[in-house]
């Protein structure tokens, strides 16, 4: 992501997400279900799951949805029960995909995901066919009006991978997964808030596309995270039109 600017990108997903709140909450409710089975109900001790909280409250979901989500997680009462699955593939131009996926019907997944990945002229490839291209990591993302000397300060005294400042002021801060709550907390301790905070699968090295192109690949993304399977979609593309 060095070098290119993320910013426009990142605000025109909270309004799509805003546009589309039933299926955010499906997501996220899956999330915390998943999250709860894998480390437990305590957020205090789980870190996925007080992320995926932090989405909750973000959307503004209803505590009671968040916690019967936590119950279902943690066996206390009855829920379909998801797994982790992640698609690869290639969209037009070769542009790199993964999809990754909470799911309760691998079969159901995978034709739905190979149908929007062939309904936008892309292919669903084999594991492991572009994963290799991109890199699992903490991303923080501060938004131009935030101090880059104190972003500085708090960076320089923790671990974190990289600093990068982008052309429209914006800052990105990466971590190790391991260290990314600690780095998380570390920030907001220091009141400085992110506007985007997640670990991501990141480019290596990012490709930019024709207009043409770039607008199909950004249909097949938005098609994909459209699918309530869907959990997150990642790409190498360097979004240029907004």
């Amino acid at each position: 992501m060095s070098g290119h600017s993320k910013w426009a990108n990142i605000k025109h997903q909270k309004a799509a997400a805003d546009a589309k709140k039933g299926s955010i909450f499906t997501k996220i409710i899956r999330e915390i279900t998943v999250s709860t089975k894998k480390g437990g109900a305590d957020p205090s001790s789980n870190p996925a799951l007080r992320l995926a909280m932090e989405k909750a409250s973000a959307s503004n979901m209803p505590k009671d949805t968040v916690n019967r989500a936590i119950q279902r997680g943690s066996g206390a009462l009855f829920g379909a029960e998801y797994i982790e699955v992640r698609y690869e593939g290639y969209a037009p131009d070769s542009a790199a995909i993964i999809v990754d996926c909470l799911t309760d019907n691998k079969v159901r997944t995978v034709a739905a995901v190979r149908h929007e990945f062939s309904k936008y002229g892309g292919n669903l490839g084999t594991e492991g066919c572009v994963s290799y291209m991109f890199k699992h990591c903490g991303l923080l993302v501060f938004s131009p009006y935030v101090s880059e000397e104190q972003i500085m300060g708090v960076a320089l005294s923790h671990e974190v991978e990289d600093v990068v400042k982008q052309d429209d002021g914006s800052i990105e801060v990466t971590t190790l997964p391991s260290s990314f709550f600690d780095i998380k907390n570390a920030f907001e301790e220091a009141s400085l808030v992110p506007e985007l905070s997640r670990i991501v699968m990141q480019p290596e090295a990012e490709i930019t596309l024709s207009p043409d192109s770039e607008k199909k690949v950004r249909k097949l993304v938005s098609s994909l995270e459209d699918i309530d399977d869907v959990r997150e979609v990642f790409t190498n593309v360097n979004f240029l039109q907004y």
